[in-house]
């Protein structure tokens, strides 16, 4: 058979950098060949315009297009073979819909990898032999209960995101989460507010526009440098300049900057017995 010509998406340099340091094994036994990687959703559309793919690694949530996006602008007859590659167990009947060969969760573990090069291979030598919709989703809902019951590896607790990418006008912004002040959803619409420092503004606040939720963010961020203040508003702890009182036992926060956040009821009472004030 064949090395699979494999193309890596994914908008974290991190995430692509450790799924091509598991894929090195294959790509030395000749089962697979990486043709390209790619930092999102059109970049991917662009390279398989260029190369000839047979397999996807597909992260789902990134900018301007999801995974979910990609695969639709690829006709179902052309479509090779997905692996998507996530941190969030909520799309998986939704991949599985889309006729995913696999579902894996990051942090990506060696004996999964394995696992889903030999699905992908039994797909190619023989489409017929597939495995069933419903069968594979049974596999993978077992797979997801087991590592909500605790078999998910210790490290995926630890494994926090670092830096945010956020779509401009004709670029992707690399914003650290340490200069993340707040993550807020206003009118449907999610937020990020960031400290920018500059030799006009010292402490200049920025605002950006992205298409993740705050769930799935708070997921993301280090519980201990960031907090649900509110169902619409998540701070970072270490930004807090100050906390004035509000109404009905609330709490204003003011974050460097200047930016302001209100605090609910409840979560005032825990951010203040957090901050032992």
């Amino acid at each position: 058979m064949a090395a699979i010509r494999t193309l890596l998406v994914d908008d974290e340099a991190p995430a692509r950098k450790r799924l091509l340091k598991l894929l090195r094994p294959f790509v030395d036994e000749g089962r697979i060949e990486i043709v390209g990687e790619a930092a999102d959703g059109v970049e991917a559309l662009s390279r398989m315009a260029e190369e000839d793919v047979d397999l996807l690694f597909l992260d789902i949530q990134m900018p301007e297009l999801s995974g979910f996006d990609v695969l639709d602008r690829i006709p179902p007859d052309n479509r090779p073979a997905v692996v998507f590659v996530t941190a969030f167990d909520e799309y998986a009947v939704r991949a599985f819909q889309a006729n995913a060969t696999d579902y894996l969760l990051k942090p990506i573990e060696e004996d999964r990898i394995a696992e889903s090069i030999s699905r992908v291979e039994k797909q190619m030598i023989s489409p017929q032999g597939r495995a069933s919709t419903e069968e594979r989703l049974v596999e993978l809902l077992e797979y997801l209960d087991n590592q909500s019951m605790g078999d998910r590896p210790k490290e995926r607790e630890q494994e926090y995101v670092q830096q945010l990418s956020v779509p401009g006008k004709d670029r992707l912004h690399i914003i650290p989460v340490d200069d993340l002040l707040s993550a807020e959803v206003q009118d449907g619409i999610t937020r990020l507010y960031t400290l920018a420092t500059t030799d006009v503004h010292p402490q200049k606040v920025n605002r950006h526009i992205v298409s993740f939720t705050l769930d799935a963010l708070e997921q993301r961020l280090n519980p201990d440098s960031f907090m649900r203040v509110h169902r619409s508003a998540i701070v970072h702890i270490q930004q807090i300049r100050e906390m004035i009182s509000w109404f009905s036992g609330r709490y204003k926060i003011v974050l460097h900057g200047g930016h302001e956040v209100i605090a609910s009821r409840a979560r005032s009472k825990e951010l203040r017995d957090r901050l032992s004030l």
